[in-house]
């Protein structure tokens, strides 16, 4: 194992409950009686992207507007308005990093084990969530960072698990990823990354063949999993398991 590869939303942090309640934020503030509650924002998640989730939501309940010439704009102003709710948000409140992440990123900086983001969120998302906890100097921890601008097409598409392999000037099975979505473990396996999966609330209902494992969270050693989702296995993860793990060799519980 040569790198790891971050996903960002919902494995990093469990962030989707930030983002739907800004999205909501700023239907209102343009004048939308749009209202995503959690069970039609944990359908909407299949469809990888803000925008592409905003187009596809129109199309779904006014599909001649949706075709409209100034639906383009008018999703790009919907966004914008989105991104800084979903930045304030997370500044003023703050998202804590999930279960062991903050743990595997200092082993890893500790070992000199290099690091990759691969997400299709935005800069500005990225910077408002991983400023508080890791501090403004967070890229420094990370080789690589791709994210939304950098691929055209996003997850399950691997064209951004490709940009940071050429970053990273490796193989994809040199690297593990850690997603949290059936779009990531598709976009990421197709890369030919081997993949450990951390649903959450918003996924843990999705299929996940072809991951390495499916775990609740990382863990910590000094902090118990808590409830167990069903079907997964409940380890927490250092880097000495990652690499047994990539060569096939399960561990022992720790």
């Amino acid at each position: 194992m040569q790198a790891l590869i971050f996903d960002v939303d919902g494995t990093l942090a469990d962030t989707e409950t930030a983002h739907r309640e800004s999205f909501n934020s700023a239907f209102a503030e343009v004048g939308l009686d749009w209202y995503w509650d959690e069970a039609l924002y944990t359908s909407l998640l299949n469809v990888a992207g803000g925008k592409e989730r905003v187009l596809h939501f129109w199309r779904t309940i006014e599909p001649e507007e949706a075709l409209g010439p100034k639906c383009r704009e008018i999703i790009d102003a919907v966004h914008a308005i989105k991104t800084r709710h979903y930045a304030d948000r997370v500044r003023s409140f703050g998202l804590p990093l999930r279960p062991g992440i903050r743990r595997l990123i200092d082993e890893a900086n500790a070992a000199d084990l290099p690091l990759a983001i691969a997400t299709t969120t935005t800069p500005a998302n990225l910077d408002a969530l991983l400023c508080e906890p890791l501090g403004r100097d967070w890229r420094r921890r990370f080789v690589s960072i791709c994210d939304g601008v950098t691929a055209p097409r996003k997850k399950p598409a691997p064209d951004v698990y490709y940009a940071v392999l050429d970053e990273l000037g490796l193989s994809g099975n040199e690297c593990i990823a850690l997603e949290d979505s059936w779009n990531g473990l598709r976009a990421a396996t197709s890369a030919g990354i081997p993949t450990i999966i951390t649903p959450t609330a918003y996924t843990e209902h999705q299929r996940f063949d072809g991951a390495l494992v499916v775990l609740p969270h990382l863990g910590d050693p000094e902090q118990p999993l808590g409830e167990h989702l069903p079907g997964m296995d409940h380890r927490w993860v250092d880097l000495a398991a990652l690499c047994r793990w990539q060569h096939g060799v399960l561990f022992e519980a720790t």
